[in-house]
């Protein structure tokens, strides 16, 4: 399923699958081109797909599998388009800054040094792993795995893992709304300039994006290794489930149930994420337990004229509503304060839906659930804005007793209740709240 900014498919015109309902079962003699939805568990076989086409699930309307047109020329060129887009805008300065006389230009790598320099390494260790070198593995990734270099099996099946379990953690795009929202915050200080690689990083942001768009995770693994032989006949319309069977979470091959290992890409898997709920809860109350302190506890210190002045993140809106900055307010008001916070409660409520606590409802209850799934996973890693936007401020505000701004203890804890909720999101497993169907029938 592609929920995250970089992988929407709805460019592509959908091809239909046939929808099997009630006691109208297909029985397949080759399980060739089947697909068990990893988002609802059912069971379909995917039509011809032409190039520039792409096939959905019938009943929850997941992309399953889409042919762009030039499938492997597009997400390689791509690729390496934005890896070398990513040397140029390490090399050069970003951005810069001139406050009464005092001029200030910082490099990417800068904004962690600061960080560090703060003694707030988490932070730097989040910003090289979220920004750098996630995105740059994953290119490196795509490159190898299309162009079908010769490599050794096991390697190629440990970087089509990464790349479908790393890319939610690819963070170019939102760094680079931070790094606008700064610009918006300091230019009521001094004057605001762009370096020679700020072009190269915004053209690596839309290629990565792109790379990610234009490769489809079927394709890949088919590319790989073909799907391992099932021995059982298996039934379209209905759900794996059902009729003993699984999907591999990473790969999408059909499994029987208690084959735990994918003899494909060898990742462990159940019908069912064991402990689901149980593990979503746990992350969400920890996550819930450290988004109070990352309210009330200061993210930033502002320090101008050798007074220092600390600030929380409803404290910022708040000044920046008051100063005439109606927009760049609201987008850290929705990104940090309404974001997590209706992402919370929306994990909750799929938990207790999921549970069984509420009533079964109708199919079209399930869908609109699993429409709010989708919300949930899209929305939630936008929330790092803020802590995007820290990080920017402390590297280049840096003037001595005239201005200096540094992080503070607030955006380690708001960092962490992002990543929390996004582990959460994941951790949910979204086919039960179609397993409830069995309820509805009833």
């Amino acid at each position: 399923m592609c929920t995250d900014a970089g992988c929407s498919h709805a460019s592509l015109p959908r091809v239909n699958i046939k929808q099997t309902h009630g006691d109208a079962v297909t029985v397949e003699k080759s399980n060739d081109k089947l697909v068990l939805c990893p988002q609802c568990d059912w069971m379909v076989k995917l039509p011809e797909i032409k190039q520039g086409d792409k096939a959905v699930c019938p009943r929850c309307h997941t992309t399953l599998s889409a042919l762009w047109v030039e499938p492997v020329l597009q997400p390689v060129s791509c690729a390496i388009s934005a890896l070398i887009m990513l040397v140029f805008a390490n090399l050069f300065p970003f951005i810069n800054m001139q406050v009464s006389g005092i001029y200030n230009q910082i490099k990417l790598m800068a904004i962690p040094e600061a960080m560090v320099s703060d003694d707030y390494a988490s932070l730097a260790t989040l910003f090289i792993i979220f920004v750098q070198l996630i995105p740059a593995f994953c290119m490196v990734a795509i490159i190898l795995l299309c162009l079908k270099v010769r490599l050794p099996y096991r390697l190629k099946v440990i970087m089509g893992r990464v790349i479908y379990l790393a890319k939610v953690w690819c963070m170019v795009e939102i760094f680079l709304v931070g790094v606008l929202v700064s610009f918006v915050k300091l230019m009521a200080y001094g004057d605001i300039g762009i370096g020679p690689s700020f072009v190269p990083y915004c053209l690596f942001c839309l290629l990565q994006v792109r790379a990610f768009q234009c490769l489809d995770r079927y394709w890949l693994w088919q590319s790989i290794q073909s799907a391992p032989e099932l021995h059982q006949t298996p039934r379209l319309g209905m759900s794996g489930m059902e009729q003993g069977l699984r999907s591999c979470p990473c790969c999408m091959a059909i499994l029987p149930m208690d084959e735990h290992q994918c003899p494909r890409c060898h990742t462990v898997g159940y019908a069912r994420r064991r402990n689901s709920l149980q593990w979503t809860l746990a992350l969400l109350v920890t996550s819930i337990m450290l988004y109070i302190p990352a309210n009330i506890l200061p993210i930033m210190v502002t320090e101008v004229l050798g007074n220092p002045m600390a600030s929380n993140i409803i404290s910022g809106v708040i000044i920046l509503w008051e100063d005439g900055s109606y927009p760049v307010s609201l987008v850290i008001f929705i990104a940090s304060i309404m974001v997590p916070t209706l992402k919370i409660m929306a994990i909750g409520w799929l938990c207790y839906d999921a549970s069984g606590a509420g009533k079964a409802g109708n199919k079209l209850d399930r869908e609109k659930m699993h429409y709010l799934y989708e919300v949930v996973e899209f929305v939630g890693r936008w929330s790092m804005i803020d802590v995007f936007v820290i990080g920017v401020l402390s590297a280049l505000v840096r003037m001595g007793r005239l201005m200096s701004i540094y992080p503070d203890v607030g955006a380690v804890l708001f960092a962490m209740v992002v990543i929390l909720t996004m582990i959460a999101a994941m951790m949910f497993d979204p086919r039960l709240l179609w397993d409830r169907k069995k309820m509805i029938n009833q």
